[in-house]
């Protein structure tokens, strides 16, 4: 992946000194409230090389967001195929993010998501890019909205990741947007 850039960030692939930063956002309770899980270090460091492989072989992926001005890594955004969900169509992609406490309500995912969409609509060529959340992250469907996402109640589903030891995070929202209709917003904004 070449490093994207926004008017605050750096978006690129994870690199080793980004290891103690990814354990923290997937260990941290507020970070992961609505994931039933948390990964110990030898767990996140797994899953950032597991992301960093993909992000290399496909172009894209949830990847690393660093403040230009300072280097910090703040946490992660990007796109990701969807293979896990067996609701979703096969080659669904979806935007994400997860990012350390300090760093939310900065306007610091909305920045690169938009990022991301135009990366995916524009030079990937997706038709459509979906988004997700347990129920109940108005925060994360907050940012789902501000991109012009449209939720899709037909689409709602119980994620199969979820143990049914937490049922209140079973139920995912579904948001969608398409490329026409990214397209129509970025006209309208002008």
């Amino acid at each position: 992946m070449k490093p994207m850039r926004t008017e605050r960030l750096i978006l690129r692939n994870w690199e080793d000194r980004d290891r103690d930063l990814f354990h923290r956002i997937n260990s941290d309770d507020r970070v992961m409230e609505f994931f039933p899980f948390r990964r110990d270090r030898a767990q996140a460091d797994a899953k950032m090389d597991e992301l960093r492989a993909w992000t290399t072989n496909d172009g894209y992926g949830f990847a690393a967001a660093e403040i230009t001005a300072t280097g910090e890594c703040i946490g992660f955004i990007g796109l990701l195929d969807t293979d896990h969900v067996p609701s979703l169509p096969a080659g669904t992609i979806e935007i994400g993010w997860r990012l350390a406490p300090e760093f939310w309500g900065k306007g610091y995912v909305t920045e690169a998501a938009e990022a991301w969409l135009a990366y995916g609509f524009e030079t990937l060529g997706f038709d459509e890019i979906v988004s997700f959340a347990v129920a109940a992250n108005r925060r994360s469907t907050a940012v789902m909205q501000r991109l012009g996402m449209s939720a899709d109640p037909s689409g709602d589903f119980d994620h199969p990741s979820i143990p049914d030891s937490h049922p209140h995070l079973k139920r995912h929202v579904l948001y969608r947007l398409s490329r026409q209709d990214w397209q129509a917003r970025k006209r309208a904004a002008r």
